[in-house]
């Protein structure tokens, strides 16, 4: 499913337009990514948690010509699934 399908999802099912819908969702990502800018967690319950991981500084290898090259440490977006999205899954 992508951004599309997923406003015409939001519509249908809650019956307001499309656009409503756009703002609605956009409205959520923007929430949540600006939650996680501040190392903050976005718990839905039933759903999942959204939060901001840690990756150390590494060092890696080009692929193309095999030299060392120093990858920098950085935030990742992380999500956990809650108990009942993945009872409805199995």
């Amino acid at each position: 499913m992508n951004k599309t399908e997923l406003i015409a999802h939001i519509a249908d099912h809650s019956e307001i337009s499309k656009a409503a819908a756009t703002r609605a969702l956009e409205a959520v990502v923007d929430a949540v990514k600006k939650t996680l800018k501040k190392g903050g967690t976005v718990q839905l319950v039933g759903f999942g948690t959204f939060s901001v991981g840690k990756r150390a500084a590494r060092t890696g290898r080009n692929p193309s010509t095999g030299a060392a090259i120093k990858i920098k440490a950085a935030k990742v977006p992380k999500f956990k699934p809650g108990k009942t999205l993945k009872d409805h899954l199995n």
